[in-house]
């Protein structure tokens, strides 16, 4: 593809990605009714590392937009978007009919006013404790690794990994919701190869 192309495609990137996330948060304020809280001991026996969310913040978004360098032409560009907005409406579906959110504890952890706690006190302020059945963001990573997949090799799903530890460490995840989340993403991508 042409500069010009792949400079398009990053901006039709960057307001998918920001379009996206005001479905995202329209679900997280309006229920059809009132989220699930669990009690899980293995949740509760994960360390609190607040370190973390640099990951979960961080290595997000670029590995995303690399998708942008490894599109072939613009029509596999729009064919791996289109599988990012079915992803989002099978996501959207989850988080409407099962709204599922994270004990209020988890958001009262031990506050040392290091800037990692600041920075993830800061995201909390958008992302609120509900919708985190399944999880976004290793539905996106999974997807993300998939169609990266061909030019990284399996080096691409250290991606999803990172992402899900840092939802698990951050405590902003269940566990449960990390292998759903991965599934959401992989049930997008058999999708989009039936494209």
């Amino acid at each position: 593809m042409s500069p010009l192309d792949i400079g398009i495609n990053l901006v039709l990137s960057v307001v998918l990605i920001v379009g996206a996330y005001q479905f995202y948060f329209f679900t997280q304020r309006h229920w059809i009714r009132p989220p699930r809280r669990f009690v899980s001991p293995i949740d509760e026996r994960i360390p609190y590392m607040p370190g973390w969310s640099w990951v979960y913040s961080f290595l997000y978004y670029p590995a995303i937009l690399y998708l942008n360098l490894i599109a072939g032409s613009p029509g596999h560009f729009l064919r791996m978007a289109f599988s990012f907005i079915v992803l989002l409406a099978m996501q959207l579906a989850c988080f409407t009919l099962y709204p599922v959110a994270t004990p209020a504890h988890w958001r009262r952890e031990p506050d040392s006013g290091a800037r990692s706690e600041r920075f993830l006190k800061f995201v909390r302020n958008f992302d609120a404790e509900s919708n985190c059945f399944p999880s976004m963001h290793v539905s996106v990573a999974t997807l993300t690794a998939l169609h990266a997949q061909t030019t990284l090799g399996p080096v691409a799903f250290a991606f999803p990994l990172l992402i899900a530890v840092s939802c698990a460490l951050t405590k902003q995840h269940y566990l449960i919701d990390l292998p759903f989340g991965a599934l959401l993403g992989w049930g997008a991508y058999r999708l989009y190869l039936q494209i």
